[in-house]
């Protein structure tokens, strides 16, 4: 009887502290809000310093096209001034979706139906940009340069270093870009609790910081 009593008020015990968790709108704007503006800032910085990178990998490779002790390092740099023009152009032509997601929410009218599809629409992106198919443009971008130096200048284990080196450059690009939204999207779960005869529907994520360790709820 005792284990009984137990296991049918584990929920109501469960549940206790968590009206003072419970999300309101105000708080959940907050948290959008708050993805948003770090997003954009992780934004400006993973464009300056990736711009920074391609920018000055393309004016060494130009020097060396022309300035290389030997015709190997010469045909290296000449491939390398084209992937690194390729990958710049593609930073300058492709922006980060956060900073005008981040203008767009602090210009609109405060309401949390467009803050949560603003929200939902930057975290897809997010998601994009981490997939597979975000991978095949370097894929292809370095399996050219690799044949070019492999095959085409007669040396293959050159040209593997060179597709080796630039998948992982560009692996490196796409897991450092932001992902607040993603976070803050999948911060929230369904869930549904029975009492009896009495269904609540809602959703929860979990809390963890360094003051707290708890529940949230929304409904």
């Amino acid at each position: 009887m005792p284990r009984r009593l137990l296991r049918s008020l584990a929920p109501l015990l469960f549940c206790l502290p968590l009206p003072a968790l419970a999300q309101s709108p105000s708080a959940e704007w907050q948290a959008y809000e708050e993805a948003l503006s770090q997003g954009a800032r992780q934004a400006n910085l993973w464009q300056l310093s990736w711009t920074g990178i391609y920018a000055g990998s393309l004016a060494w490779n130009a020097w060396q096209a022309s300035e290389g002790d030997d015709a190997d390092e010469r045909f290296d740099a000449r491939v390398g001034t084209v992937k690194s023009a390729i990958a710049l152009g593609g930073l300058l032509l492709d922006r980060q979706p956060h900073p005008a997601a981040y203008r767009r929410l602090r210009e609109g009218a405060g309401d949390l139906d467009d803050a949560r599809r603003l929200i939902q629409a930057v975290a897809e992106e997010e998601r994009r940009r981490r997939g597979w198919r975000a991978r095949l443009g370097s894929l292809a971008v370095n399996g050219v340069a690799g044949l070019a130096i492999g095959v085409g200048d007669d040396r293959p284990e050159d040209g593997a270093i060179n597709f080796a080196t630039g998948m992982l450059v560009g692996e490196l690009q796409l897991r450092t870009q932001p992902g607040q939204a993603l976070a803050a999207v999948n911060r929230f779960q369904p869930a549904r609790l029975s009492l009896g005869d009495l269904t609540l529907e809602g959703e929860y994520a979990w809390v963890i910081t360094p003051e707290r360790l708890g529940v949230v709820l929304r409904y």
